[in-house]
């Protein structure tokens, strides 16, 4: 379909506050195109939007990833005997925690690859979508009075990376909010909420990564839009999506996290009531 600029801003905005805030992107592209009659936007200017986020999230961290590149690439990390050389990674919390972010990669990578294909059949569905924000709304809603006080980064856990990484990864299901399910998991792990916030954004970082990877290769081939319209969404993507990891991290270290939920939960019921 041709995309003009006011759609293009519109497809922006939706990516940038719904990819973030606890609320599921895919969800809301499903019922977008259900409910409002629209159509899926071209491969190429879908895979700008992700890039827009990706920007945002990069900006965002940009501490935490300068301190994981600083590290890795250092001259004076990777110098000495092999045997010292693992013992001072080792030691390093940066390293620690580019370690559990691969880690946590592993399951979502494996999930995401063996559910892929039914998930893009899902996408069809507006009532299992309306189902899984029904469940998105309970985790969220079960955070509710957690314990500020845990764990903080140094105190990461393999099984943290790997509980974490495995609900990233079914969060390919349209109607599962990637964030929210993450970021609860890690609230449920006893991780601070800080912590639970920031390994849940960083360990989303390769995942983006990877979704667009997949895609890339019919992105290729599937046309391009005009160079202003991909400008336009992607910056509109970075924007709000900026604004809205701001806000949403502001809630979590707040602990409202659950204030989610109701919307989550009305949403969904709108959408499996609407569907019959």
């Amino acid at each position: 379909m041709d995309i003009g600029m006011g759609y293009a801003a519109v497809l922006g905005i939706i990516q940038g506050l719904t990819e973030f805030l606890p609320v599921s992107s895919s969800g809301h592209l499903v019922l977008f195109q259900n409910l409002l009659g629209l159509t899926e936007p071209e491969i190429f200017f879908d895979v700008s939007l992700h890039v827009g986020t990706l920007i945002a999230l990069c900006v965002f961290f940009f501490e935490d990833l300068k301190g994981i590149a600083t590290t890795l690439f250092s001259v004076s990390t990777w110098s000495g005997q092999e045997d010292t050389l693992w013992k001072r990674l080792r030691q390093k919390p940066e390293m620690r925690l580019l370690g559990l972010i691969l880690l946590g990669t592993v399951p979502t990578a494996f999930l995401g690859l063996v559910f892929r294909p039914m998930a893009e059949k899902l996408f069809s569905s507006v009532q299992i979508v309306g189902s899984m924000l029904l469940v998105t709304g309970l985790l969220l809603w079960l955070t509710r009075g957690l314990k500020r006080e845990g764990r903080h980064v140094g105190q990461l856990m393999i099984w943290d990376a790997l509980l974490i990484g495995t609900i990233q990864g079914l969060a390919i299901l349209p109607g599962i909010s990637r964030s929210g399910a993450t970021i609860a998991m890690g609230l449920f792990r006893g991780l601070s909420r800080e912590t639970a916030v920031r390994y849940s954004f960083l360990l989303s970082i390769p995942a983006i990564l990877g979704a667009m990877l997949l895609e890339l290769g019919g992105a290729l081939t599937s046309g391009f839009p005009p160079a202003g319209v991909v400008l336009l969404g992607t910056f509109m993507a970075a924007a709000v999506g900026f604004a809205a990891l701001k806000i949403l991290i502001h809630l979590v270290k707040k602990g409202n996290l659950y204030a989610f939920a109701p919307y989550c939960w009305l949403l969904g019921i709108l959408a499996i009531v609407g569907s019959f």
